[in-house]
């Protein structure tokens, strides 16, 4: 089991570090989404730069590559006890940090908040409906992505253990929050300075 619990984390960690958001502003606009806007390969910066249908298929690309390795790995291990929780969670844990630090892309990545929201949707649905809420009552009142993001990541371990979750997998989303608030450091910075970019409506145009 052992042998292919490692092997399920060696695949979750290469699938993760698929730069999708690189790749297609590359292929379709022939433009390194790092160099423009905030420089990150995320949905919300190739909405931006490369336009709103690209940056969907790349949230949605982002998503699957936290999604897939979980629930890949409820089928391959077994039904839920408190160990194969913590397995599942461990190769969801692989795909964030795939995203995050990328092998493909020198150990560069997102921020990795598709990739957090695909890893729960598999453990826990309701509580990314829930997250998913509060992300869009924050941008759409201070119209900052970041701000949502952050608020959102934080939200889940809160909904995971009033949702009754075991122990272990509300101490991954604690470890993945923090890492996705980390990856937020200079939108934070940018926050309480007042100068972070705001959400426009003409992008949805």
């Amino acid at each position: 089991m052992w042998v292919l619990f490692i092997a399920l984390l060696a695949v979750a960690y290469l699938l993760g570090s698929i730069p999708f958001g690189l790749l297609i502003s590359q292929k379709v606009a022939r433009l390194d989404i790092t160099k423009v806007g905030s420089g990150n390969i995320g949905a919300s910066n190739v909405a931006r730069e490369v336009g709103l249908k690209w940056g969907i298929i790349t949230f949605l690309a982002d998503i699957l590559k936290g999604f897939l390795p979980v629930i890949c790995a409820y089928y391959i291990l077994g039904p839920p006890a408190e160990t194969n929780e913590a397995l599942k969670g461990m190769i969801g844990l692989a795909a964030l940090l795939g995203h995050q630090f990328s092998v493909y892309n020198r150990f560069k990545g997102g921020k990795g908040v598709a990739t957090y929201l695909g890893v729960f949707l598999a453990i826990s649905p309701i509580a990314c409906i829930v997250c998913g809420i509060i992300f869009f009552i924050f941008v759409w009142v201070w119209r900052y992505i970041s701000l949502g993001s952050i608020v959102a990541s934080l939200t889940m371990p809160l909904c995971l253990y009033f949702m009754g979750h075991p122990r272990v997998i509300i101490i991954i989303s604690l470890i993945i929050s923090f890492l996705v608030t980390f990856k937020h450091r200079e939108n934070i910075r940018r926050l309480s300075r007042g100068n972070e970019r705001r959400w426009q409506k003409s992008t949805l145009q």
